[in-house]
């Protein structure tokens, strides 16, 4: 029944408005408008007539009857503007605190400010030997940090999260790789502040409590503290029952941008996954959604009375550390004498805060550097680099050599169709797809046994979760005396000696691993099945298997991914093993060095190794005779003068040999049960990767390039304000000019006076926004270079969570780079109710639409004629009168409701404008206008307003739009298209990160409001233009966007008529 507490709570409201205004006869005076930025707003009120007034001057009660609409939104505008008076105090009252606050870091005692005073960049200035622990080499154990119980240690971290219980309390979980310990940082009274008989001293200000507590999540800093017995089992660090009492942290960087998600987020976000389609965003639901004293996204929650201990004094350097029996310092407490039991029951506040949400894996491998700071990655490639040991050691111990061998090859070594091709100066190269070739002249060069662990390169276009374009591969090659199941039988050993290292050492890592992925032990034979592939085929034939064709499989071809799995299944079920071998592989599937089997050249002396149903390592034994070799080189389609280095070797006597070759990362996701390759590399490459840079265009303004804004340039000196006294905001690009160089059809309307625009401050890039409604609704997207637009978007986000803290973001027309950016990065919601309206300027409609053409021959047979203003002059004053004239008659025939981005104001920015009017010469009536406005060279131009005057025979605005259009194309050869602007689509659809119940009901909310106001009507009349769409997007934050965001954004776009 949550669904009914918001609307029984406007009844509430409602009801008490009414009283109010039964009791209440003074009218409030209104200065401001709701579009006003709430940080800005003071003073504000808003007339309200509370009755309605009889001939004889009474008023008539209204208490039974309906309010009127009128007092009821002049209600709400007035409990909206005290709200936002409220917020912009609290505001100020922030911003006031943090200036002291910077102020006593400078200025204040320096025995107090040195205990938190930021670091320097370290630049290695001097080395002061400073004995600093990591969290790894300290026995975790209780009985080993029960030995260091009272001791001061210091040490670098991150903060994994961080919790303010009071203005002189706050908590802080540090973090190294996978280990995470509780802080405790409490101020305390100087000497002179005490009171008689008070015993509360110590050198923590509460300065230096509020700092910290401003600190955001993965910043590094230096601590020093005192370890001690936790109160109560911390829950949430690794270390449960033991905290450190803080008394000294220095930050050592700043963070720049912010990070999509935090480790913190991260681990407890993904730990306990819920379905995505769970709808329910009551705001009440999310951190920071009440008023005061609300946990970040991503903190752990607080009680309500937080009641601490009696505690041990701060330990201050050259002062022995004593305990002191001090009283309570939290503002909530009611008592200063607690018990210890209650003061364990309040430890509750550092349990675990989770929201109700998963995190997807594409966010997390897109932030890849914050994703490996979470504890289960930080074990993932501990066990990766086990595997790379325990693969060395073995071998070291069977006589094996390691070696490394060219990744840049002049052939290829498999076949020519998976190998990514180079420039080698002037001369065609390839990247090794394995290190075969190399290996085996290591053993024509008499090395008898050698392995290498390097990368490996597959130009293969598959983006599945079991492939990479680049791994790291385990190679192993070794002479034969007799047959090659001596390999095969070092390689089995290798595989068990694997098994059991990871799960002897790796025990605590396997064990992290698990809380995020279910984990189920290897289970292994001592002696492993290997079964024939034709044998295995059988298998499948007698379980009844068959593709997706409705064939068996075929003994002289592979199997497929799914009969791999399955056979696995039946192996498992048979055997009682998740590991065995196929041998005996048919030579369709084999490369050209493969032995042929001596009974028959249809299968070879190959095997696979399977682990859980799916292949780990493919091994066989190689061809040693030359001429042999050259043979199979032609028939798989190999020119033997391409590997002349290669073939010396046999050619000059080589031994019988037989080697295979293992994925790291196959093997470490499959044996990990990661579910996902990509999990398994630091940082994973595969077809996606490395996406092509944008095209450059040629700038319109140089001088206005946010690449190379105009304060890096050198050559605009002369020509620029170079005044020491200017501000930075006077040599910031100008907006008009950064429409030309980068905008769309949505920057324009940034113009208007309503519009804030956030200019970033390295590149002088802008981001338009409006707050309307509690709500920073951006719009269009970045002016600047689209390479750009990541560092942009952050910035802009940062500053909205700053500067206008109490805002939610919105963004409306989004292009597909910034939406992947928002969806992907920070896991916001999209989805897609409108298209930009693109035309090509070249194309006549009406040569292929016959109403359209009947329509302009009307208008011509009517006598109206089109005229071009002058692009190089300004309008003249007298047309500017005319046509203002005219809007206004065509404003006063509007009716209903309008919904609109931008003000009709024509004559701003001429500079980047054309202007075409049509009339009628024997009148001199104007009957329409048009404008277009000059955007970005990739976009061309945008009809900016196209209005048709009261009148105004039949077709004259079709004639004129055609007649600019055709104006443009001949006046600028380099514009492509033109952009009618925005328009509503047919039907909403959802995006990323929505689940199926959002999306309907999304829909539903999207066809009544297009029904309302009409909006595809201008889409239809722009069809005939011939329009095409171009998908554009909302984006928001979860929870961002419910009834009131829907309201915000058509409260915005809506103009009463």
């Amino acid at each position: 029944m949550s669904f009914l507490k918001k609307p029984f709570k406007k009844l509430k409201e409602i009801n008490a408005s009414s009283h109010n205004s039964t009791n209440n006869s003074t009218n409030n005076s209104t200065d401001s408008d709701s579009n006003s930025a709430p940080s800005k707003t003071e003073g504000i009120s808003t007339p309200i007539q509370n009755g309605s007034s009889t001939p004889n001057g009474t008023r008539t009660p209204i208490e039974n009857k309906r309010q009127s609409r009128e007092i009821i939104q002049a209600d709400r505008i007035r409990r909206s503007m005290d709200k936002e008076r409220v917020k912009a105090e609290h505001k100020k009252r922030e911003t006031m605190a943090r200036i002291e606050d910077e102020k006593f870091l400078t200025e204040g005692p320096p025995e107090l400010t040195k205990l938190y005073r930021p670091y320097s960049m370290n630049m290695s200035k001097r080395w002061n030997h400073e004995n600093r622990i990591l969290f790894k080499d300290l026995d975790m154990s209780s009985e080993g940090l029960q030995q260091m119980e009272g001791k001061i240690i210091s040490f670098r971290a991150r903060i994994h999260t961080l919790r303010r219980m009071s203005a002189k309390l706050v908590f802080i979980v540090f973090r190294q790789q996978t280990i995470t310990i509780q802080g405790v940082l409490q101020s305390y009274k100087q000497l002179e502040d005490l009171t008689e008989g008070e015993d509360n001293h110590g050198t923590i200000s509460e300065q230096m409590v509020r700092s910290i507590e401003h600190y955001p999540s993965e910043t590094i800093v230096v601590v020093h503290a005192q370890l001690r017995k936790a109160p109560k089992r911390v829950k949430n660090a690794t270390v449960h029952d033991y905290e450190l009492e803080v008394y000294e942290v220095h930050k050592v960087g700043d963070l720049t941008e912010r990070v999509p998600f935090t480790v913190y987020d991260a681990e407890n976000i993904n730990r306990d996954k819920v379905d995505e389609d769970d709808e329910d965003e009551d705001e009440s639901l999310y951190p920071g959604a009440s008023e005061t004293q609300t946990p970040v996204e991503g903190t752990p929650r607080a009680s309500q009375d937080l009641i601490r201990p009696a505690r041990i004094a701060s330990p201050v350097p050259g002062r022995k550390s004593q305990d002191v029996s001090r009283k309570s310092t939290d503002l909530n407490r009611k008592s200063q004498d607690v018990s210890r039991n209650s003061a364990l029951l309040s430890r509750s506040s550092m349990d675990v805060y989770r929201q109700q949400r998963s995190l997807p894996q594409r966010v997390r491998l897109n932030s890849r550097i914050v994703d490996l700071r979470t504890g289960p990655a930080q074990a993932i490639f501990r066990i990766q680099s086990g595997i790379c040991n325990l693969f060395r050691t073995y071998l070291d111990g069977k006589g094996f050599i390691e070696i490394h061998t060219p990744k840049l090859q002049g052939g290829a070594s498999e076949s020519g169709a998976t190998v990514f091709e180079l420039n080698y100066f002037g001369r065609p190269a390839f990247l090794a797809q394995s290190p075969q070739l190399p290996k085996q002249m290591a053993i024509a060069s008499d090395f008898e046994r050698v392995y290498e662990i390097g990368p490996v390169f597959r130009a293969e276009d598959s983006n599945t979760p079991r492939h990479l374009t680049e791994y790291t591969g385990l190679d192993l090659e070794m002479a034969l005396e007799e047959h090659y199941h001596e390999a095969l039988t070092i390689i089995d050993g290798m595989f068990k000696n694997l098994w059991k290292g990871i799960y002897d050492r790796y025990a605590k890592e396997i064990e992290l691993i698990s809380q995020f992925y279910p984990q189920e032990k290897v289970v292994w034979l001592e002696e492993t099945p290997r079964i024939a592939f034709t044998d295995g085929v059988q298998m499948l034939i007698d379980d009844g298997w068959v593709d997706e064709d409705g064939n068996p499989p075929n003994p002289y071809e592979d199997l497929a991914t799914r009969a791999e799995i399955r056979l696995g299944a039946i192996v498992r079920e048979k055997y009682k093993t998740d590991y065995y071998i196929l041998d005996k592989f048919p030579s369709s599937v084999r490369p050209f060095y493969a032995m042929p089997d001596p009974t028959d050249d249809r299968i070879t002396n190959s095997f696979d190794i399977f682990m859980r149903g799916q292949e780990i390592l493919t091994g066989g034994q190689r061809i040693h005779d030359s001429k042999f070799l050259e043979k199979r080189m032609k028939q798989k389609g190999i020119r033997p003068e391409t590997m002349t280095e290669y073939l010396e070797g046999f050619r000059w006597g080589a031994p019988p040999h037989a080697g295979c070759g293992i994925g790291l990362e196959r093997l470490t996701y499959l044996f990990l049960n990661l579910g996902n390759i990509r999990l398994a590399s630091m940082f994973p490459r595969d077809p996606k990767s490395l996406p092509a840079a944008p095209k450059v265009e040629r700038l319109r303004h140089e001088e206005a390039s946010t690449t190379n804004p105009p304060w890096e340039r050198t050559d605009l000196e002369t020509s620029q304000n170079t005044d020491d006294t200017s501000t930075p905001e006077s040599r910031l690009q100008p907006l008009e000019k950064l429409i030309a160089n980068y905008g769309d059809a949505a920057n324009t309307s940034w113009l208007d006076r309503r519009y804030h625009v956030y200019r970033h401050p390295s590149t002088g890039a802008a981001q338009g926004f409006v707050i309307h409604n509690n709500y920073a609704i951006a719009v269009g997207e970045p002016l600047c270079h689209k390479t750009q637009y990541p560092q942009v978007v952050s910035a802009y986000l940062n500053f909205i969570s700053t500067e206008y803290k109490n805002l939610k973001p919105l963004w409306m027309i989004l292009g597909a780079e910034i939406e992947e950016y928002l969806g992907e990065k920070f896991q916001w919601r999209t989805l897609s109710c409108a298209a930009e309206e693109r035309a090509n300027p070249r194309d006549n409609p009406a040569a292929k639409d016959k109403d359209l053409a009947r329509k302009v021959r009307h208008a011509e047979n009517e006598g109206v004629k089109e005229i071009d203003v002058p692009s190089t002059e300004p309008v003249p004053e007298e047309l500017v009168q005319k046509i203002d004239a005219r809007i206004q008659d065509w404003q006063k025939g509007r009716k209903g409701t309008q919904v609109h981005l931008t003000q009709i104001r024509p004559w701003i920015d001429q500079e980047h404008r054309r202007y075409f009017y049509s009339t009628t010469p024997s009148d001199g009536k104007i009957h329409a206008v048009v404008v277009l406005h000059q955007l970005s060279p990739e976009n061309g131009y945008q009809v900016k307003f196209s209005l048709e005057f009261p009148g105004a025979p039949s077709g004259t605005i079709e004639s004129l739009i055609l007649h600019s259009l055709k104006s443009i194309s001949a006046s600028d050869p380099d514009c492509k298209r033109i952009t009618f602007g925005t328009g509503a689509a047919q039907e909403m659809k959802g995006g990323r990160n929505l689940g199926r119940v959002k999306v309907k009901a999304l829909k539903k909310a999207y066809d009544t409001i297009n029904r309302q106001f009409h909006l595809t009507n201008k889409s239809e009349f722009r069809e005939k233009m011939g329009c095409w769409d171009d998908p554009v997007y909302v984006a928001y934050p979860r929870g961002g966007l419910g009834a009131g965001g829907i309201r915000a954004i058509m409260g915005f776009l809506e103009e009463e008529g």
